[in-house]
């Protein structure tokens, strides 16, 4: 369904099959692209993790992007962010002194849970706007004919392209063009729009320079949600089980933190090959905190065709990490202490009946 290209832009901008995740990160791929731009720097593809899942689960990427309108050029095959090396070495490779043009619009576009009827209408209307489409390869698939046949430009890169999509649209905007970058769920959900601004400030620009603006997208724990029936109507924490930007112990930390409050949680990015000790210590944490037969929702490929959804109790829920049903394109939605199942449907209590007989 958040992976949000992590964890999974899964994730991660959660580059989780749009819709899985608002997360960066998704499980693991082979994946060989080239893309040519006419306007923007380019900076190795050595980001976070991940890739769209396929039948073998492999793990390699593969990426050569040119460009002819920033300071770098770039070819690099890594295990995607696979060692502190790849990830750290990436640098912003152009500043605002290099664009002459006044500066265009960039417009951060969440798309939701992926079918073209979960985009909201404010979504869609930017992307028809929009001279210039960057995102993921899967995200610019999904888009609807009528928004890829009004852009000037799409500009895709593949899994572990976050960083240099996001200063292809960057310098784009800088260059003087209207773009939009894209991604599922929500940009502010495990996504690219704080990128896009930390990427800025780097360059020695504003957000007021290019027109900065975030259209919200539906996320994922939302959307899932929606398919369960109606666990998060209380207080909710989401994370994101993706070590790639965030420690593991920064991890295990919170979710002790909040296994043991009354939230319910929104699980991120749970499972792919690499991450199977994640996933177990997950488990393991919150059967700490909460009685075995708390309701656990499981929504895999939301909005997608390959949509699964299932409800079951936390005992059982490690066990579904070596199965389809749990990957990067997964969410799960942990119910509190007064969490139920009633007629197939998760329901968490508000409080009203506390107030009201009804």
């Amino acid at each position: 369904m958040t992976s949000d290209d992590t964890t999974t832009e899964t994730s991660t901008d959660t580059e989780t099959g749009c819709g899985a995740s608002d997360a960066s990160d998704t499980a693991e791929t082979t994946t060989a692209t080239k893309s040519t731009s006419k306007c923007g720097a380019t900076t190795p593809e050595t980001e976070s993790d991940g890739g769209v899942p396929n039948a073998s689960g492999a793990a390699t990427d593969t990426a050569e992007s040119t460009s002819t309108c920033g300071d770098s050029t770039s070819s690099s095959s890594t295990g995607c962010g696979s060692s502190k090396q790849s990830t750290t070495e990436e640098k912003v490779g152009s500043t605002v002194e290099d664009f002459d043009a006044d500066s265009g619009r960039l417009v951060a576009v969440g798309l939701g849970p992926g079918q073209p009827e979960g985009m909201t209408q404010r979504a869609r209307g930017a992307l028809l706007d929009a001279e210039h489409i960057v995102g993921y390869t899967t995200y610019v698939e999904l888009l609807p004919k009528a928004v890829r046949e009004s852009a000037e430009e799409l500009y895709d890169t593949p899994m572990c392209g976050e960083v240099s999509r996001t200063e292809e649209a960057i310098d784009r905007a800088l260059a003087g063009n209207d773009v939009a970058i894209i991604g599922s769920g929500d940009p502010n959900v495990y996504a690219l729009a704080g990128l896009a601004l930390e990427i800025l400030e780097s360059k020695g620009a504003t957000a007021g320079m290019v027109d900065f603006e975030v259209v919200p997208g539906v996320p994922a724990a939302q959307s899932c949600g929606a398919r369960l029936g109606a666990p998060l109507v209380n207080d909710t924490v989401s994370i994101s089980l993706s070590d790639h930007l965030t420690s593991m112990p920064t991890i295990e930390s919170r979710l002790h933190a909040a296994a043991k409050e009354g939230f319910t949680i929104a699980i991120y990015n749970p499972w792919s090959r690499k991450r199977r000790e994640n996933f177990r210590k997950c488990c393991e944490i919150l059967l700490e905190h909460r009685p075995p037969d708390t309701p656990v929702g499981i929504v895999h490929g939301a909005g997608r065709d390959d949509e699964q959804v299932d409800i079951v109790e936390l005992r059982e829920l490690e066990h579904l990490g070596e199965t389809d049903l749990v990957d990067m394109t997964t969410t799960i939605l942990v119910g509190n202490e007064e969490t139920y199942v009633w007629d197939d449907r998760m329901v968490t209590p508000r409080g009203y009946e506390s107030k009201y007989d009804y």
